[in-house]
This record gives structure tokens, C-alpha cells and sequence, in this order.
């Protein structure tokens, strides 16, 4: 996998990334002290919690935080009380509160696979970066097509973003927005190993352990 992701070398990048992390790190901690995120009800499909610190062999600290002026995590990875009413569903990402109008960064260079602006799940990017895919919804903007293909556009952010384009890690694709079926402004990040869900908080947890060991 060190060969999918190659280590980053973006010494200022790395420093953004890793002022995101040590506060996004403490409020994950939190959360997982607190019971709030769970591995006991999540589906035998779902990627375990060992494969993203051992099998992978990934240099996580070349990752960046996908969100800019991080609030809060409002949702967590798996069975949840549905915001539709009552009953329960399986929610396969982690919700990240940020004021509207955020700016999404890239978590780690890829191609551009899928955009979207006709499901619950908004205006939405999907980025591959070899087995992972990176899912990003509730954006601002829209999905235009003209003769040179499929784009996602927001022109008040200045963003134009075409299907088929490589993306380096970091780079702002997007902004929070309330597109979909959303309560409020918010990234849905959702994270996919070998087509499998896991839980994105895993990974960012293992981004926030080897930054902050690496000072």
C-alpha cells in the first residue's frame, strides 16, 4: 500500500494537517471514550479494526483532514436512531459539522470516479486512491456535463471539478454545504476499503496517533 499512497512532502500541508488533526484528534478521542462510536453491532462485511493499522502498511500521517473550521463529529459509523423518525439505520460515514461554506480538502490524492447531485446524498464527490475510495457528500453546487464531460460546479467557491481528473491530497474540492437529505451544514465522509464501508473515525484516529507521535 505504500506504493498506492506515496509519503507526502508538502512541509507547510503537513503542518495544516497536523493543526486539524491535534484538535479533530481530542474531540475523536472523546467520542470513542464515551461510547459513542461502536464495533460490536457492525456487519461481518465491514473491513476490521486491525487491516487499517497492519495490512495496509499506510503512512497515515501523509493524509489530510477533510474539513476546514471543524466544529464537532454530529454522527457517528453505524446503527443510529434515523433522523427520518423513528426505527433505526446503519450509517456508513462519519458526519462533520463545519459552517456552511467550509471548504472540503482532499484526503488523499486519487481520480475523481463519480459525482452526483440527484440522491439523499446531495451534491457528492467519490475519489479512488488505489483499493480506497473517499466519498464526499452534502456539498454546495451542482453536476453539469457539457462536451468535455462531467463537472461539479461552485462558482461562488470557485470550485470546478471534473470526473476523470487526479487530485492531489489536500486540495479543496469542494464546501460544506446542505444539499440532500440533511438536518443541518455538514461533510458526510464516507470511507471504502475494497469496496467494503469501515469506519472512518478508525482512520482518522490512526492519522492523529502517528502525527502526533511523529512531533
Amino acid at each position: 500500500m505504500s506504493g498506492v499512497f506515496p509519503r507526502q512532502r508538502h512541509k507547510k500541508h503537513k503542518t495544516t494537517v497536523k493543526r486539524f488533526l491535534l484538535f479533530a484528534g481530542l474531540s475523536l478521542i472523546s467520542l470513542i471514550l464515551w461510547g459513542v462510536i461502536t464495533q460490536n453491532r457492525v456487519t461481518a462485511s465491514e473491513v476490521m479494526p486491525t487491516q487499517i493499522t497492519t495490512n495496509t502498511n499506510t503512512y497515515w500521517q501523509g493524509g489530510s483532514f477533510p474539513v476546514e473550521n471543524f466544529q464537532a463529529y454530529t454522527s457517528p459509523y453505524g446503527y443510529r436512531r434515523s433522523p427520518r423518525g423513528s426505527g433505526t439505520e446503519f450509517h456508513r460515514g462519519l458526519d462533520i459539522a463545519a459552517p456552511e461554506g467550509s471548504y472540503i480538502r482532499n484526503w488523499w490524492a486519487g481520480q475523481v470516479v463519480s459525482l452526483s447531485d440527484n440522491t439523499a446524498c446531495g451534491t457528492s464527490i467519490t475519489i479512488q486512491s488505489g483499493e480506497w475510495k473517499h466519498i464526499y457528500c452534502h456539498l454546495k453546487g451542482h453536476v453539469e456535463t457539457d462536451s468535455q464531460g462531467v463537472y461539479l460546479s461552485d462558482r461562488s467557491g470557485g470550485i470546478q471539478l471534473w470526473k476523470g481528473q487526479q487530485i492531489p491530497t489536500g486540495t479543496r474540492i469542494g464546501r460544506v454545504g446542505m444539499t440532500g437529505r440533511t438536518t443541518g451544514p455538514h461533510l458526510h465522509w464516507g470511507v471504502k476499503y475494497a469496496d467494503k464501508y469501515i469506519d472512518p473515525a478508525l482512520v482518522l484516529r490512526e492519522m492523529y496517533r502517528q502525527q502526533t507521535a511523529s512531533n
